[in-house]
C-alpha cells in the first residue's frame, strides 16, 4: 500500500469512528452573516473567529465529533493565543478538514439548474489546505425538485464535477467527501425524493467510476428522502427511514465505508430523530456502511441563540454544543430518545 493510500485509509478511519460525526462549520460569508444577524451580532472577522474558537474547544466533543468542516478564512485563522485553528481541533482529537466548492452559478443550457464551480485551479488550493492542516475535503452540489427539473444534463454536470473533484482530493492525499443535496425546498412528496435521489445517486457512482476514485477512501454526504417542506403530507421518521435506506441499499456500493447525512434545513430534533431511526433498522438489518451525521445548523443552531455574541456565555453556548452532539452520537447508535432532549 502506498503512503498516500494508507494516510487516505487512516483518515477514513477517524472519521467514521463509531458513535462520531462531523461537524460542518464551513458557512460562506453570507450564510454566516445570517445567522450571526439573527442573534443581533454583526459579522466581522473578529467575531466570526470568536465563534469558532469557542465551537472548536468544546471540552468534550471529541467524544462525538471526529472532523470538522472549515471554510478557507477559519483554516487561516489562529484563536486569541496564536494557535492556528486546526492545530486546535487537532489538540482537542478532531480532523480538519475544508469545503472547496467556489458556490452555484447558474448552469449554462439549463438556466432553471444550478452548476457547482471550483475545478480550476483546485490541486493548487488542495495542497495549500493540506499544508495548512486539512486532512479531508468537501464538495456541495445542489439539486432541486420542481417543474421538469433536476434534467438528466443537470445530474450530470454535476456529478462530473464531484467526481472530478474527487479524484484530485485523492491524488493529493486528502479524503474528499461528495455531497450531492437534493433539497428539501417545495411540495414534492416523499416518494418523488426518492426517486430523484435515487437517480441522482445512481449517476454520481458512475461518474466516480468513470474518474477512478477509490470509494474505499471517500465519504458521501447524502441528503434524507424526506417530502419537500411545504407538501401537504409529511412522512414520519419511521417513513424517512425506510425510504432512505432503501434508496442507499439500491445505489451505494457497500465499498464505500461512511454515510455521513447532511441535515438540509431540518429541525435539530428531526435531524436526531431520522438518523436515530435509520440506525435502529440497521440494528435489526445491519448496514455496508457506517451511517452517521456531519450537521452544520442541526448542530450549531442552540450554541448560537446561547452565545449571542458575549463572551460570558461561552460556557452555555458550548454545553449546547455538546448536547447536541451527544444527542447525535446517540442516533448514530439507534440509542437515541425524544424523552433525552430534556436532560
Amino acid at each position: 500500500m502506498s503512503t498516500t493510500a494508507k494516510e487516505l485509509q487512516q483518515t477514513v478511519a477517524s472519521l467514521i469512528a463509531p458513535g462520531k460525526g462531523i461537524l460542518a462549520a464551513d458557512e460562506s460569508g453570507g450564510t454566516i452573516e445570517k445567522r450571526f444577524s439573527a442573534v443581533n451580532v454583526a459579522s466581522t472577522q473578529e467575531s466570526r473567529r470568536d465563534y469558532r474558537e469557542l465551537l472548536f474547544s468544546t471540552p468534550g466533543l471529541n467524544e462525538f465529533i471526529s472532523g470538522v468542516i472549515l471554510y478557507d478564512e477559519t483554516i487561516k485563522q489562529q484563536n486569541t493565543t496564536g494557535v492556528p485553528l486546526p492545530d486546535l481541533l487537532k489538540a482537542q482529537g478532531m480532523l480538519a478538514g475544508i469545503k472547496v466548492d467556489s458556490g452555484t452559478v447558474p448552469l449554462a443550457g439549463f438556466p432553471e439548474e444550478k452548476m457547482t464551480e471550483g475545478l480550476d485551479g483546485l490541486a493548487k488550493r488542495l495542497t495549500e489546505y493540506k499544508q495548512l492542516g486539512a486532512r479531508f475535503a468537501k464538495w456541495r452540489a445542489v439539486l432541486t425538485i420542481a417543474n421538469g427539473i433536476p434534467t438528466h444534463g443537470g445530474i450530470a454536470n454535476n456529478a462530473y464535477a464531484l467526481a472530478r473533484y474527487a479524484a484530485i482530493c485523492q491524488d493529493i492525499g486528502l479524503v474528499p467527501i461528495v455531497e450531492p443535496e437534493v433539497l428539501m425546498d417545495g411540495d414534492h412528496t416523499i416518494e418523488t425524493c426518492a426517486a430523484v435521489t435515487e437517480q441522482v445517486l445512481n449517476v454520481v457512482f458512475h461518474a466516480l467510476n468513470k474518474q477512478r476514485v477509490v470509494l474505499e477512501y471517500m465519504i458521501l454526504k447524502p441528503n434524507m428522502v424526506v417530502p419537500g417542506v411545504q407538501c401537504t403530507v409529511q412522512a414520519s421518521p419511521q417513513q424517512i427511514a425506510d425510504a432512505t435506506l432503501r434508496c442507499l441499499r439500491r445505489t451505494v456500493p457497500g465499498a464505500v465505508p461512511g454515510i455521513t447525512f447532511l441535515s438540509g434545513g431540518q429541525t435539530d430534533a428531526a435531524a436526531t430523530e431520522n438518523l436515530n431511526a435509520m440506525n435502529v433498522l440497521g440494528i435489526k438489518n445491519p448496514l455496508p456502511w457506517q451511517v452517521s451525521f456531519s450537521y452544520g445548523r442541526a448542530l450549531q443552531s442552540s450554541a448560537i441563540k446561547s452565545w449571542h455574541g458575549e463572551a460570558s456565555n461561552k460556557e452555555a453556548a458550548q454545553q449546547a454544543l455538546y448536547l447536541r452532539a451527544r444527542l447525535n452520537s446517540a442516533a448514530v447508535r439507534g440509542q437515541y430518545s425524544a424523552e433525552m432532549e430534556a436532560l
